[in-house]
């Protein structure tokens, strides 16, 4: 076993897997603005409020709240876990209010609570690439655009994850299912195409998706109500079905990895992702 330590990070290799730890770090981040005493938390974010505008709160520095993002957003390289709250937070940097700075706040609560934990990479893996591919249809409240979210594992480790807001509204979840699957592919397809400079040549990719429509259409040529209204360029996932490049597989809602990275979830479901993604203490 060896640690290896740059600046605040520190990579800890065992026999069976190497931890990525930024534990200094985030305990540095907690110090820094004034939360050390604060009772900690058990989620990043309640899933019982939602997060808005919040045009008549009062406002706050935004300076503040810039430091304080960026401070996170930079945790988030080895802590996943944050990823989504930070990402919804981040939104409001442009005018930020007391609400938004409560639920900064509280995901730096949280960190304090779990400084320890790390990202897990195991030696015990393939080369075998496949993506989990999940949508929030219209859960944002201030344009009800959707926000489409994907993360990637090669084997059993997760390796790039994604979340970027969709440019229109779609119009059924079925359809936003269906394009965020598209982005899911495309994402496969560069990460594909980077082994393969490595000299990995992996044929098949796989893509997990929890909504069966949305898959039926990924395999159906004829065109019916719930696909007209999609543009064809969204459609070349078809080929790559067709083709076997990509297989597209049904996963429940209970085993979809990337919910994590979608919406705020109780204790026990965020828990339970969380440890399916390699975030955990050293003891587990």
């Amino acid at each position: 076993m060896w640690e290896l330590v740059l600046s605040d990070d520190k990579v800890k290799q065992l026999e069976d897997g190497i931890f990525i730890s930024q534990s200094k770090y985030a305990k540095n981040v907690v110090s820094k603005f004034g939360l050390k005493k604060a009772k900690p938390l058990t989620t990043p974010m309640t899933s019982i409020e939602t997060l808005g505008r919040d045009c008549d709160g009062t406002d706050v520095d935004s300076t503040l709240y810039m430091s304080l993002i960026g401070s996170l957003f930079y945790l988030s390289a080895s802590r996943y876990d944050i990823c989504f709250s930070v990402g919804i937070c981040a939104r409001y940097q442009s005018s930020p209010k007391e609400s938004h700075l409560s639920a900064v706040k509280r995901i730096i609560r949280y960190v304090s609570g779990t400084p320890e934990l790390r990202k897990w990479y195991s030696k015990d893996t393939n080369n075998c690439l496949a993506g989990n591919s999940d949508v929030d249809w219209t859960k944002d409240e201030d344009d009800r655009k959707n926000t489409k979210r994907g993360c990637f594992y090669m084997g059993h480790n997760l390796v790039s994850w994604y979340s970027k807001k969709q440019n229109s509204i779609s119009l059924s979840c079925v359809a936003s299912e269906y394009i965020a699957a598209g982005s899911c592919c495309t994402q496969l397809l560069w990460m594909q195409h980077m082994l393969n400079d490595y000299g990995f040549r992996e044929k098949e990719l796989h893509v997990f998706c929890d909504n069966e429509s949305a898959i039926n259409i990924s395999k159906n040529h004829v065109q019916h109500s719930r696909t007209k209204h999609i543009d064809i360029r969204l459609h070349f996932i078809r080929n790559l079905v067709e083709q076997k490049r990509v297989t597209i597989d049904y996963v429940s809602t209970d085993n979809q990895l990337a919910d994590i990275f979608t919406k705020p979830l109780d204790f026990l479901r965020f828990d339970s992702l969380r440890k399916a993604l390699g975030i955990c203490n050293v003891q587990n």
